[in-house]
């Protein structure tokens, strides 16, 4: 990258057991080389949402959730087989057949923000989302997340340890509320340096012009704002 390349950040508002968020991190990762192309570059910062926030904390039975949430067991497959071959176009490979909870993901929220702290963050979220949608795995459940922020790059006894106490729970649930306030109503949602841009898994050839645009928004806006003080 050409040491003139601009620098921002973008901040991708989540649920680890959102599907749309896991296929909207890929469609990123394929706008990343186009907004390279006009030298620009955006770190990456994962932030909670809770699609089910009334979720009991230790999670429901999946079948049943689904059919009082969809009206039938028929409808959630074929919602399910619609988003499995929407992920393959992507060279996601999921299982949905395999999930036997909805958790609630408070925990794995938890684990996404000390994966933050300690630089891993895209990987343990790489890692979540794999574990979950391709896998199956119960990421409600303590060992799991504890197994899984492993793999991503954490210490697997911090993670144990800071799911064992409180650490991380008020600035979750501080980061969910500020989302709803904030009117997001849908996840992933993506912001540029603060600033909401969209929501939604959206084809990196529409994101990424959306990002470029953004840009050069507010870099003139910044620039008007020096030129005033």
């Amino acid at each position: 990258m050409d040491a003139a390349a601009a620098t921002g950040r973008v901040d991708i508002i989540s649920d680890a057991i959102c599907p749309w968020c896991y296929i909207g991190k890929r469609q990123f990762e394929r706008a990343v080389p186009l907004l390279a192309q006009e030298q620009l570059a955006f770190g990456t910062a994962w932030h909670p949402f809770q699609l089910n926030p009334d979720m009991p904390v230790e999670g429901v039975d999946r079948a049943e959730y689904r059919k009082a949430k969809f009206g039938s067991l028929e409808k959630s497959r074929q919602l399910d087989q619609r988003i499995t071959e929407t992920a393959a176009t992507l060279g996601l490979e999921f299982h949905l057949e395999k999930l036997t909870r909805t958790p609630n993901t408070v925990a794995a929220h938890r684990v996404i923000r000390l994966a933050g702290q300690r630089g891993v963050q895209d990987a343990v979220v790489e890692a979540l989302f794999e574990g979950y949608f391709c896998q199956g795995a119960d990421i409600g459940d303590r060992e799991t997340l504890a197994e899984i922020g492993a793999r991503g790059g954490l210490e697997r006894d911090e993670v144990t340890a800071m799911l064992a106490g409180q650490d991380g729970l008020r600035e979750v649930l501080a980061g969910d509320e500020m989302a709803r306030n904030a009117g997001i109503q849908g996840v992933p949602s993506f912001a540029l340096n603060g600033h909401i841009l969209f929501s939604g898994a959206v084809p990196a050839e529409q994101m990424a012009p959306t990002f470029s645009r953004a840009w050069n928004v507010l870099k003139v806006r910044a620039g008007g704002e020096q030129q005033g003080a």
